[in-house]
């Protein structure tokens, strides 16, 4: 069997969900404006200079809505789905993990963006294994804005998809061809886990390592494919 994970913003999505949903949350009215957007926007350079401290950024980012009650939250991530989210889905990249499924990969998407802005994502890829960022719920079952466990970013993705095979008695030497996609410099240590990383829609910094190491380039968002 082969092992196939994905990463989502930037790599499935032209989008970063994450950032996306705090813009949108301004957009809506549930989160102050001009203060709000400028500490998101921090936060998503921190993320791109990889010195994230992700769980400040967890604690901020689901501020604007994690007060709502439930019903108010679900229909909103919904509205997310419908306006920002559908419109951005492409379909060289629903074709890509199609074609993964077709040939009985196991096959997860592996992000750093919290549980509740990506589940629905996933579900639209027809993904079913989805590692996010976990969300610690207090016991009237509202979320904290702390992080549950092992935050699926950097070297935590790889020790998030270990205890994610463990569960099912399986591990890494146990694939034949464990191949990783993602656009994002802060994924290094999962590509090298990877026996066949492929760097999809890199950044500069990521293409270059890409081309040094001779692995696959994969441009989904582009006419021509490099």
């Amino acid at each position: 069997m082969n092992l196939t994970l994905f990463d989502l913003d930037g790599t499935l999505i032209e989008i970063d969900s994450d950032h996306a949903f705090g813009e949108f949350m301004v957009a809506v009215g549930w989160a102050d404006g001009d203060a709000f957007r400028r500490r998101n926007d921090a936060f998503y350079e921190d993320y791109q200079a990889a010195r994230l401290d992700i769980d400040a950024y967890i604690d901020f980012a689901t501020a604007a809505w994690r007060g709502r009650t439930e019903g108010e939250a679900l229909a909103m991530r919904q509205r997310f789905m419908h306006e920002v989210v559908q419109p951005v889905l492409d379909r060289r990249a629903l074709a890509l993990v199609r074609r993964h499924q077709s040939a009985g990969d196991l096959m997860a998407i592996v992000t750093a963006t919290n549980e509740f802005i990506t589940r629905p994502i996933a579900d639209a890829f027809g993904v079913a294994e989805l590692i996010a960022v976990e969300l610690v719920r207090n016991g009237d079952g509202r979320y904290t804005g702390a992080v549950r466990g092992v935050p699926s970013f950097r070297e935590g993705k790889i020790v998030r998809v270990e205890q994610w095979l463990a569960m099912q008695g399986r591990r890494h030497a146990d694939f034949d061809r464990v191949t990783v996609y993602s656009d994002s410099t802060n994924d290094l240590p999962l590509l090298e886990w990877a026996t066949h990383p492929v760097a999809t829609n890199p950044g500069p910094e990521l293409a270059a390592i890409a081309r040094e190491r001779g692995w696959p380039v994969l441009n989904l968002f582009k006419e021509e494919q490099a």
